[in-house]
C-alpha cells in the first residue's frame, strides 16, 4: 500500500500506555487544540454556502461522502455479493422477567465469485415473545466463542462475570421499554486485523488480491454487515425496522457512527466511546491520533489512501473532519457517550468527541432539528439531551454502561409513537 502511495516511512503514533515516553500521548488540554479552523460542513467546494435544505442534500452532502469514502473509510464495491438470510436456531427463553423469543441467524454472503472464501453474518435477535412490530437496539457484539471464553476465565478466577452482567443489565432495560435487541458479530463480516483482509467480505469481493487505495477497511465492512442485518428486520414481523438503534463501543462505536452515516435507513445511533476514527475530531492533538489508526494494529479498519495523512500529509491536510461525519446522520438522533478520562477514557478524547458534536449542529439546524444546546463541555454525569445531537460523560471508564438508562429515555421520545 505505501508503494502505491509512494510512501516510505509513515509517522508514529502516539504512546497511551508509558507517560514517560518521548512520544507519550498528550492529555494537555493547552496543547490539543485544534489550532486551525475545521472544514465548513454548510460551504461548497466552490466557496459557496449552503443555504437551503435543498442544497445540502443535492450538493454538499455528496461532496462530504465523496471525501471520507475517497480518503478515509473506502467504498463498497460495486460487486458485493448478496446475502441470503437463514434462522439456524430458536430459543424460548426469560431474560429477567420477561418471556422472549431468541433467533440466531446467519447471513450467507454468496461467494459463487470466489467459492473458497465463505462469509456467514452472525446475526442474534432477542424480543419479547408477543412483539409486533417494537424497536430494536443492534449492538456491534461479540461471538459466542468469545464471550464463552469470557465464561471459562472469570468462572476459573472465582470472579463475577462483570461483561455478561453489564450486558445482561442493558439487555433488561431495553425489554422493560417494550422494545428487541440484537447482536451482530461484527468479525463474522470482517476479521479485525490486517492479515484478515484477504479473506470476509472484502477479500471476497477482491478474490483475495490486495486493496485499491480507495477500496473499504473493516470499519466500512462492518457497516455493510449492518445495514444487510437490517435488511432481514424488514421481512420480521416481530420487530419494526424503522426504529432501528445502531450502536457500539471503541472500535465498534466507531463502526455504529459510519453505519449511521452512511444508510439512512436507521433511526437512532448510540456511539460509545469512539475516539479516533469515530467522534473525535482529527485535528485535536488529545489521546488516540491519526497515525495510531495507520499503525500496523489498526490500517485495516480504513482505506489506503488514509496512510498518506500520516506520511507526507498531516490531519489538517484531511478534506474532512468528524463533525461532518456526524453531520451526515442529520436530522437522525445522534447520542455521543464517553467515560471519564480519570477512569481510563482519556485515550479517546471526550472533548474532542463533544466539540464534534457541536460542529455537527449547525446542519441539524438548517434541517430544523435542534443541536446540542451549548459548546461549553458539560460536567461529568451531566447529560446534554434536549435536542436532537445529545452528548452524556459518565464517570466510569471505557463503557457505555451508565448511559444507558438516559440513552433509552431520549430514545423513547422518538420510538413512543410510529
Amino acid at each position: 500500500m505505501l508503494d502505491l502511495l509512494h510512501i516510505d516511512s509513515l509517522r508514529r503514533g502516539a504512546d497511551g500506555n508509558n507517560p514517560n515516553s518521548p512520544n507519550a500521548a498528550n492529555r494537555d488540554e493547552s496543547k490539543a487544540g485544534p489550532f486551525v479552523p475545521l472544514p465548513d460542513p454548510l460551504l461548497l467546494k466552490n466557496g459557496k454556502r449552503v443555504k437551503s435544505a435543498k442544497d445540502w442534500w443535492n450538493k454538499r452532502r455528496p461532496e462530504i461522502v465523496e471525501d471520507f469514502e475517497r480518503d478515509l473509510y473506502g467504498r463498497v464495491p460495486k460487486n458485493v455479493p448478496r446475502v441470503r438470510w437463514g434462522v439456524t436456531n430458536v430459543r424460548h427463553e426469560t431474560v429477567g422477567d420477561v418471556a422472549v423469543i431468541t433467533k440466531d441467524l446467519v447471513g450467507y454472503v454468496d461467494n459463487s465469485a470466489d467459492p473458497a472464501i465463505t462469509v456467514g453474518i452472525q446475526l442474534t435477535l432477542t424480543a419479547p415473545a408477543d412483539a409486533k412490530h417494537v424497536p430494536v437496539v443492534m449492538e456491534f457484539g461479540f461471538s459466542p466463542e468469545f464471550l464463552a471464553a469470557i465464561t471459562r476465565r472469570t468462572q476459573q478466577s472465582g470472579q463475577p462475570n462483570a461483561f455478561e452482567a453489564a450486558a445482561l443489565d442493558w439487555h433488561k432495560q431495553v425489554l422493560a421499554k417494550g422494545w428487541a435487541y440484537a447482536n451482530l458479530v461484527a468479525t463474522s463480516i470482517q476479521a479485525d486485523n490486517g492479515a484478515g483482509l484477504a479473506q470476509g467480505v472484502i477479500g471476497l469481493t477482491n478474490k483475495g488480491q490486495p486493496r485499491s487505495l480507495d477500496d473499504w477497511g473493516a470499519l466500512r465492512a462492518w457497516a455493510w454487515g449492518a445495514s444487510r442485518a437490517l435488511d432481514y428486520f424488514e421481512t420480521d414481523p416481530a420487530v419494526d425496522a424503522k426504529r432501528v438503534v445502531i450502536e457500539g463501543l471503541s472500535r465498534y462505536g466507531k463502526a455504529a457512527l459510519v453505519t449511521m452515516a452512511f444508510d439512512q435507513r436507521f433511526a437512532i445511533a448510540f456511539v460509545g466511546s469512539s475516539g479516533a476514527g469515530g467522534a473525535k475530531l482529527w485535528r485535536r492533538d488529545y489521546g488516540e491520533k491519526l497515525e495510531n489508526l495507520a499503525g500496523a494494529g489498526e490500517y485495516h479498519w480504513m482505506d489506503g489512501n488514509f496512510l498518506k495523512y500520516a506520511g507526507p500529509l498531516t490531519p489538517n491536510d484531511l478534506p474532512v473532519d468528524q463533525h461532518e461525519l456526524i453531520a451526515l446522520c442529520a436530522p437522525r438522533p445522534v447520542f455521543i457517550s464517553s467515560g471519564s478520562q480519570d477512569k481510563g477514557d482519556s485515550w479517546v478524547d471526550p472533548k474532542g468527541m463533544f466539540l464534534a458534536t457541536v460542529g455537527a449542529g449547525p446542519v441539524y439546524r438548517l434541517l430544523g432539528k435542534k443541536d446540542l444546546g451549548t459548546s461549553e463541555m458539560p460536567p461529568v454525569d451531566t447529560g446534554l439531551t434536549d435536542g436532537d445531537l445529545a452528548f452524556r460523560q459518565h464517570s466510569a471508564g471505557h463503557t457505555v454502561g451508565p448511559n444507558w438508562p438516559t440513552f433509552l429515555n431520549w430514545a423513547a421520545r422518538y420510538f413512543s409513537s410510529k
